[in-house]
């Protein structure tokens, strides 16, 4: 190849490389406000949401649910700007928030009051608004898989443990209790302030929620959980919490 030759192919390698790296640095730009705005990954550490959601669950969460904001608006300002406002979060939504009390952590629990609303536990029943929410015994089956899901946390003892199908709003999901943990037994009630959420774990006496340390206001809620696209858990310190349950890909979260 000729001097000439050498020299003219640089050029084109500079050109090439720059230009790769302004699509590069564009695809990660926009996956970034993707995440930011519309769509993100979560996955589920504890079992504050047994039995909709357990350890090792990785969900899907729609951001864009109650509102498109400016992408990374969120990160910089105490108040996202919001391009779109929609409805807001209705009771029965499961929701990924930032935390309160340190919002560097995520949290999921479902929304239990909306602004307004009185909520109150008595003997373990949930009442909003002074109404009962309505339950039921869940089902032979649905029982059989939560105690399958249980059967390696020695903290659950299926002798205390009742699983039920509760209602509230437009939801009807499963939620359980625990019969010896009198702690949980009864709360409130509390009315909801504006702009603010009031949330709870369908594991109702092993959920760490607004029943210990306040509403959720509407700024630091992120998103609605949608869908569960992967479960699976590794524990190096105890092989056997290590579960791969590929059933519940595709779950639909309500």
């Amino acid at each position: 190849m000729s001097e000439n030759t050498k020299k003219s192919t640089r050029p084109n390698k500079k050109k090439w490389l720059v230009e790769q790296s302004l699509s590069l640095g564009f695809a990660l730009l926009l996956v970034f406000m993707i995440r930011s705005s519309v769509v993100e990954a979560f996955k589920i550490p504890s079992g504050s949401m047994i039995p909709t959601l357990l350890i090792g669950d990785h969900i899907f969460v729609n951001k864009f649910a109650y509102g498109l904001k400016v992408p990374f608006s969120d990160l910089f300002l105490d108040d996202p700007i919001y391009l779109i406002k929609r409805d807001l979060p209705k009771s029965g939504d499961i929701i990924v928030f930032k935390y309160p009390g340190d919002e560097s952590l995520y949290y999921i629990k479902r929304v239990i009051g909306t602004p307004g609303d009185t909520v109150e536990v008595r003997n373990k029943v949930l009442f909003i608004n002074g109404k009962e929410q309505l339950r039921r015994k869940a089902d032979a089956a649905d029982v059989t898989k939560t105690f399958e899901y249980l059967k390696d946390s020695p903290q659950y003892r299926e002798s205390s443990i009742e699983i039920f199908r509760e209602k509230i709003g437009p939801t009807d999901h499963l939620m359980m209790t625990d019969r010896q943990q009198l702690f949980t037994e009864n709360f409130g009630p509390r009315t909801v302030p504006a702009d603010h959420f009031f949330v709870m774990g369908d594991n109702r006496d092993f959920s760490n929620d607004s029943r210990f340390w306040g509403f959720v206001p509407m700024r630091n809620i992120k998103g609605k959980a949608m869908i569960i696209w992967l479960s699976v858990w590794f524990s190096f310190s105890d092989s056997g919490l290590n579960s791969w349950k590929p059933h519940r890909i595709g779950t639909i979260l309500n």
